[in-house]
């Protein structure tokens, strides 16, 4: 990739981490699920006015909704109620180490030893940077993994959507999304629905965030990367998002920067810079996709 487009990928991870510590936040104020309905409402109302959609694009936005509204941002709001935002950081990261090993099982790409030494690093940062934080309980440690999957799953599905832009994709897929959060949200929700009443500051700030900063423009950069390169160029740079969640608690509201967290970042940084290095007898995986 061009050193812009590097650029582009880890300004989205700036964004992506902040949101953690938004939502975690906003549900405070707003229960979680129904605040993922209020951001893709948003999102949906702000693009899909202006952007068309084919009837034979409509089946791959429909899995979208799915796997990446329902699965990864519903379970994952869920989950932060009873997690920690650094802590949910760290373990949603497993969805990069699974979507490249999905991608080199179902797309064929390819993975080597250098990048497979990468991961083993990285996974073995996240395993670092969870002993910091306070474990969630199993439901919740379940939920993140569910909603990691969930996520890993979407980037393959966006690499094989052809023909379609990126706003398009998040704009539609959010409208999509919005019945199945909601369905989900009056099945475990309903008697809390009362705190949308009362919601302050906390609580808007955060749907206007994650439906503005992390829904259209974080996603629509992320997808528009991903249409272009391989998905083991761009997923890896995801990996960061616990160093700057992190860094970010410390920074804003007062985390403790305890020695461990420190320890799991390097060792984190460490094999998302293994993976990203290319292998000499591999072929360059930043070169777009021309299939």
């Amino acid at each position: 990739m061009p050193l812009k487009h590097k650029l582009l990928a880890l300004a989205v991870i700036c964004v992506w981490s902040l949101n953690m510590i938004v939502v975690k936040q906003g549900i405070a104020e707003i229960p979680p699920m129904l605040m993922s309905v209020l951001r893709f409402t948003l999102a949906a109302a702000l693009l899909c006015p202006v952007l068309r959609i084919r009837r034979d694009q409509i089946r791959g936005v429909l899995l979208v909704s799915f796997t990446f509204g329902t699965l990864h941002f519903g379970v994952l709001f869920a989950a932060l109620a009873d997690s920690e935002a650094g802590t949910s950081a760290v373990i949603i990261q497993l969805g990069a180490p699974i979507a490249t090993l999905l991608a080199c099982l179902v797309l064929r790409e390819p993975l080597g030893r250098m990048r497979l030494a990468g991961l083993l690093v990285s996974v073995a940062g996240i395993m670092v940077l969870a002993l910091g934080p306070t474990l969630p309980p199993p439901l919740a440690l379940c939920m993140l993994v569910v909603s990691a999957t969930g996520w890993a799953v979407t980037n393959l599905i966006i690499k094989e959507l052809k023909g379609i832009r990126p706003m398009t994709i998040m704009g539609w897929s959010s409208l999509f999304a919005v019945p199945q959060l909601l369905l989900m949200s009056w099945i475990f929700e309903s008697d809390r629905w009362w705190m949308v009443g009362s919601a302050g500051w906390n609580g808007w700030f955060c749907v206007a965030y994650s439906a503005i900063g992390s829904s259209i423009i974080g996603y629509g950069i992320w997808y528009w990367l991903l249409q272009r390169y391989s998905i083991n160029a761009v997923v890896p740079y995801s990996m960061l998002t616990p160093l700057l969640t992190v860094l970010f608690g410390i920074v804003l509201i007062g985390d403790d920067p305890s020695p461990v967290k420190i320890v799991g970042a390097l060792v984190m940084v460490a094999g998302v810079a293994l993976i990203l290095r290319r292998p000499r007898n591999l072929p360059d995986p930043t070169l777009p996709d021309t299939a």
